[in-house]
């Protein structure tokens, strides 16, 4: 990507772009960049959108532009930190997340913040929708290990990972799922669990 040169029509409509990802968590629609950039017709918009997927910082799928996941995940001209992608956090059925580094984003400090220790997990499942989780999801985690009620955590649980809302009652621990789908179920425990990190953010990756 440091490689591939840009306009400064291309850059500006990129920061309009990854600015309403960081603050909504929404790509912004065609209308949006339009009035962002002053254009007076949605097809100057569509063009620039298709030159951002010819140089891979966009991607075309089913009708809608995504944002690369391979781009950087911040404002280009806000103040980052690299944080490392280290598997995948379950949503669903805890799976195994291997504490392997996937590759590097670059986020805003200001939602992580360089005197913390932060991690990045991609969700799995649907067990947390309500709360913004959802299937195939960056989760930006903050690395501690105690939480208080009502938290959204990283919890590892014989060497599988969840992402699960933090409930602790007397010497009980409830793991709660936050779901549209009923099969979920809370997770009660005791002992023979981590709790390694909670979570900061939720980045779409649409």
């Amino acid at each position: 990507m440091s490689e591939i040169t840009f306009s400064d029509r291309e850059m500006r409509a990129l920061r309009h772009i990854r600015n309403e990802l960081m603050h909504s968590g929404k790509m912004p629609s065609v209308r949006t960049i339009m009035d962002l950039m002053q254009y007076r017709s949605p097809r100057s918009v569509s063009v620039l959108l298709q030159q951002l997927t010819d140089k891979g910082v966009l991607i075309h799928r089913e009708g809608k532009y995504i944002l690369n996941e391979s781009a950087e995940i911040s404002s280009p001209n806000e103040d980052t930190v690299d944080v490392p992608l280290v598997g995948t956090g379950s949503c669903g059925t805890p799976i195994f997340a291997e504490e392997n580094i996937e590759a590097y984003y670059k986020i805003s400090t200001r939602l992580a913040p360089p005197m913390r220790k932060h991690f990045l997990l991609r969700a799995q499942g649907d067990s947390m929708n309500q709360k913004g989780i959802t299937e195939g999801d960056l989760v930006l985690v903050r690395q501690q290990d105690a939480a208080e009620n009502g938290n959204i955590v990283v919890a590892l649980i014989d060497n599988e990972a969840t992402i699960k809302e933090f409930q602790q009652k007397d010497d009980m621990v409830i793991l709660s799922p936050c779901s549209s789908n009923p099969v979920h179920k809370p997770i009660l425990l005791t002992d023979d669990f981590q709790i390694q990190g909670v979570v900061v953010k939720s980045i779409p990756c649409f």
